[in-house]
Order: C-alpha cells, then sequence, then structure tokens
C-alpha cells in the first residue's frame, strides 16, 4: 500500500507540474514575465543553499569559524569572477576539505 501510494503521489506530482510545461506556449509569455522569470534559478539557489551552510543539524545557528562558511566564501569568489560553474564546485568542496583535514 505504501508503495503504491509513493507511485500515485509520483505520478500526480509530475502531471502537474508537466501540463504547465508542455501545455502554455511560449509565445503566450511577454518579454516582461519572461525576464522576470530569468531570476527565479538565482534566487532559489540561495534559498535552498545557505540554510544548509548556516544552520547545523539541530536547527541552530553554527560559529562564524565552521568549516562549511570558508568553503562558500572561497566558492562565492571563484565563482564570481571565473563564472564556471566546475571551477566554483571544486573550489569550494577543496577549500572545505582543506579546511576539515588539514588544519
Amino acid at each position: 500500500m505504501t508503495w503504491l501510494s509513493i507511485t500515485i503521489a509520483g505520478i500526480l506530482t509530475y502531471m502537474t507540474r508537466m501540463t504547465m510545461i508542455a501545455l502554455v506556449r511560449r509565445d503566450l509569455l511577454g518579454e516582461k514575465i519572461k525576464a522576470v522569470l530569468a531570476y527565479v534559478p538565482s534566487s532559489v539557489f540561495p534559498a535552498i543553499i545557505f540554510p544548509a551552510i548556516f544552520i547545523n543539524d539541530n536547527g541552530v545557528y553554527i560559529n562564524m569559524n565552521d568549516p562549511k562558511i570558508f568553503g562558500a566564501i572561497v566558492a562565492i569568489l571563484v565563482g564570481y569572477f571565473s563564472k564556471n560553474v566546475i571551477a566554483t564546485i571544486f573550489s569550494g568542496l577543496l577549500s572545505y576539505w582543506f579546511v576539515i583535514f588539514i588544519s
């Protein structure tokens, strides 16, 4: 019964999201709406990432000397200057691991 519920919920979720993608014609959206929608990924991403950086598993804000903050700062700087997603991810991970394992 649990797997049936999960499968039905997955199908319903897929169908509700897919209908908006498949049924809305591109020419219905004006240029102003397209310009606003272009900012959605860059506004949603920090909302997902920042709580993982600044809040621990217990829901408490972490100290400023936590290695996650150092890794995030390095990743932000590399991402800003390089505009390369892969370089940003690797630099953030490497600096985080460096602080954890070397220091």
